[in-house]
């Protein structure tokens, strides 16, 4: 089989993902939105790497085999029992082929397995529908008490 026929798994992110990734974001909105307001905008994409790392957290690709990424998530420890994923981002030209929820399926499991968390924890944009509806159909629920006016935070027992 040939590797383009192959489905992606999750790997630890690698230095040279990074300015892959780097260029799924194309402006300031988008940065802020995707990793939160505390990434500049612009940034280096050789400095990606460095600017998303944070105490505990392990940053994963989506990719086939050793190829390019075509997806993105961290995940971390937020509060004793839940881990956090966040950061997921799908490549632009990869989008709407069910990558999104392959990669948050299996960044869920390996959340999960590092952390021995029972509840897995993500925030989501309430106009990005299409994210917020993968996330619920993945089994996860708003926690209206811990959103905001813009964002779902919402949780999957597991």
């Amino acid at each position: 089989m040939r590797a383009e026929e192959r489905e992606p798994g999750l790997r630890p992110a690698r230095s040279a993902d990074y300015a892959a990734i780097a260029e799924w974001v194309p402006d300031a909105e988008a940065c802020a939105r995707w990793a939160g307001p505390r990434l500049p905008f612009p940034f280096r994409a050789d400095e990606l790497e460095t600017l998303l790392a944070m105490p505990g957290a392990a940053s994963w690709c989506l990719a086939v085999g050793d190829g390019p990424p075509c997806g993105f998530g961290q995940h971390w420890v937020r509060t004793p029992g839940a881990v956090h994923l966040g950061r997921i981002i799908v490549a632009p030209e990869r989008r709407g082929r069910g990558l999104g929820r392959l990669l948050c399926r299996q960044l869920v499991a390996a959340a999960v397995e590092a952390s021995g968390a029972g509840v897995v924890t993500l925030r989501v944009y309430r106009d990005n529908r299409r994210a917020a509806e993968l996330y619920r159909s993945l089994g996860f629920v708003p926690v209206e008490s811990e959103s905001t006016p813009e964002v779902f935070s919402m949780r999957l027992p597991v």
